[in-house]
């Protein structure tokens, strides 16, 4: 559900507002809503402190530490946090075009310019050349030697002549230019790189020991600039400092009883939010599914606050949809046992919720992997039981027609759902029989995809013409409700051609489910092949890296294409538009070391 919001004014005397804040963010629950936007801004000095404590924050994450850590403020620790690593990629790119330099001039060898100096000044030309080996011979110079065979029948040969001998080469020769620097000095600088970037290395490693002083300034900092925007959002009149905003229905009373305690003097006024009220949204789906408000976090999706809670919805689809594109027991169990092998390190990088989510996603993945057989590409049911899997996951025609069928039957109760359930949240406005309608219709829809896709019947004796009908009358009429027949008639006839054509392709776009899930199980047998047809030596690398790749690409499946029947089909089905903002209370945090 989505918690119900009251609007919240709290007013106190103008020198108890200081004190007013510190209680309003211990209680935690009152989302500030500034009368004046414009003004609650925090200081861009302290903004600016903790971006670039944050930043650092960001940068020491996956460093060791090691030694002992330097005696330096936050601030001169994060601005030399982000010295170190902005010399280091600098570093690395200085060291990246010496090896280019270097590979270019590697004709040369070790020859230092200096020779090459002292060589010119005795009165010796030396170059370097290349030619076809045929045109060697006529070379004429005091001093000829062949240093390397090259590609296409051509060679490296070096030339050397005094003042008074010649030096003619044919035509077919071209002179190698001198290099700028050599070899030697090249290598030189690349070691004094190598050494400072060591040097940053360890010293990266001291400062990460100040990690736990870094939070706590960014908590301090963070503190000063919630403080600054719930200043600079209240209004003073007067002897008076009030602020406003949104609290929990439920929490109302709490927060008057919370001033109490903190014998903070404040009136506290609580209103319903009003229709053209914009409160923020928090939700509070059922225990099990909250699993899915980790996978919105990263998503950055907020329902609008007069819209639907449909986390329970994309709870059930999600993990089945997903364990249809991975379509492979085997990687479904990796997807179930690291989150649980490795818990709290991941927990600690995406939140608990999602940590779940993948757990859950893992467990149904396994379950329809037993139902297909198959494990990393090895069908068992053959294997074990030499026979066919209830469901067979191959690119033969009856497998790969089943798989659709299931798709598009998944899909349309998919999109049914969402149908009803608009319906129901609009009862008992007429507009709901719309909906209702495009329910029925959507089964009708389902008996022509099956007719282009897989060939079936959908003549006078099936149901679906009888669905079409009946659900386009009631999307039709009902569409736009109004006491003028004509209209309504007008109306629903001017929308209804697009929107059927939207439900068509609503529906097709689940054989996704069927072809990504196919995608992955041929490349995981491909593999196995390969892995098989390469010999001993290299079945394990074969076989990690094939089945490494899958997986990878199953977990952008499971986000590109999972996620999207939830986030485009099912929601524009249901009137989702995604247009809220989360409830974010002002609130007094203590920073974990």
């Amino acid at each position: 559900m989505i918690v119900p919001m009251a609007r919240t004014f709290v007013a106190a005397a103008a020198r108890d507002r200081e004190r007013l804040l510190d209680a309003l963010g211990r209680a935690g629950v009152l989302h500030l809503s500034p009368v004046d936007p414009a003004r609650a801004a925090a200081d861009p000095r302290t903004l600016g402190a903790l971006h670039a404590i944050d930043s650092a924050l960001q940068l020491l994450d996956g460093v060791a530490p090691a030694g002992e850590p330097p005696a330096l403020a936050p601030g001169e620790a994060a601005a030399e946090v982000a010295a170190i690593v902005r010399e280091a990629a600098e570093g690395k790119l200085r060291l990246a075009a010496l090896e280019r330099e270097a590979a270019q001039i590697e004709p040369w060898g070790d020859v230092r310019l200096a020779q090459l100096e002292a060589l010119a000044a005795a009165g010796v030309e030396f170059r370097l050349a290349t030619l076809p080996a045929a045109g060697v011979e006529r070379i004429r110079a005091g001093c000829v030697a062949t240093l390397a065979t090259l590609a296409r029948g051509r060679c490296l040969v070096a030339v050397a002549s005094g003042r008074d001998e010649p030096l003619a080469l044919p035509e077919s020769a071209e002179l190698l230019a001198r290099p700028a620097r050599d070899r030697p000095a090249l290598r030189g600088e690349a070691r004094e790189l190598e050494t400072r970037l060591a040097a940053g290395s360890a010293r990266l490693a001291a400062l990460a020991g100040l990690r736990g002083r870094l939070r706590r300034a960014r908590g301090e900092l963070q503190a000063a600039a919630g403080r600054a925007v719930a200043l600079g959002g209240g209004v003073e009149h007067g002897a008076l400092f009030a602020v406003q905003g949104w609290v929990p229905a439920r929490e109302a009373a709490g927060l008057e009883r919370a001033l109490d305690r903190a014998g903070v003097p404040a009136a506290v006024r609580v209103a319903a939010a009003g229709p053209a009220d914009a409160p923020p949204t928090l939700l509070a789906p059922p225990r099990w599914a909250r699993p899915v408000l980790g996978l919105f976090r990263v998503l950055g999706l907020e329902p609008g606050y007069r819209e639907i809670d449909v986390a329970a919805a994309f709870m059930i689809a999600l993990p089945i949809f997903s364990a249809m594109l991975i379509s492979d027991g085997g990687y479904s169990l990796l997807f179930a046992l690291l989150p649980a092998v490795f818990y709290r390190r991941l927990v600690a990088q995406a939140g608990v919720e999602l940590t779940r989510l993948l757990i859950v996603i893992g467990c149904l993945g396994v379950a329809w992997g037993i139902v297909t057989g198959s494990f990393f590409g090895v069908d068992l049911w053959r294997e074990l039981f030499g026979r066919r899997p209830l469901v067979a996951v191959s690119l033969d025609d009856e497998a790969r027609n089943l798989l659709m069928l299931v798709s598009f039957v998944i899909g349309t109760v998919h999109l049914t759902v969402a149908r009803i359930w608009r319906a129901l949240a609009l009862f008992p406005h007429p507009s709901c029989v719309a909906h209702v309608g495009w329910g029925i219709f959507l089964w009708g829809m389902f008996g022509v995809v099956r007719y282009f896709v897989l060939g079936s019947g959908v003549g006078p004796d099936t149901p679906f013409p009888y669905l079409l009908g009946a659900g386009a009358l009631l999307a039709i009429v009902f569409a736009e409700p109004s006491p003028n027949p004509l209209k309504m008639l007008a109306l629903g006839l001017a929308s209804f051609p697009l929107s059927m054509l939207g439900s068509f392709s609503d529906i097709m776009s689940y054989v996704r489910l069927m072809a990504i899930g196919l995608a992955g199980s041929a490349l995981a047998v491909q593999f196995n092949a390969l892995a098989v047809a390469a010999g001993p030596l290299l079945v394990v690398p074969i076989l990690v890296f094939g089945h490494g790749l899958n997986v990878g690409l199953c977990l952008i499946a499971l986000f590109a294409h999972g996620v999207r029947l939830n986030v485009l089909e099912f929601s524009s089905n249901i009137g989702m538009e995604w247009t809220g903002y989360g409830y974010r209370p002002y609130a007094i945090v203590r920073q974990a070391e």
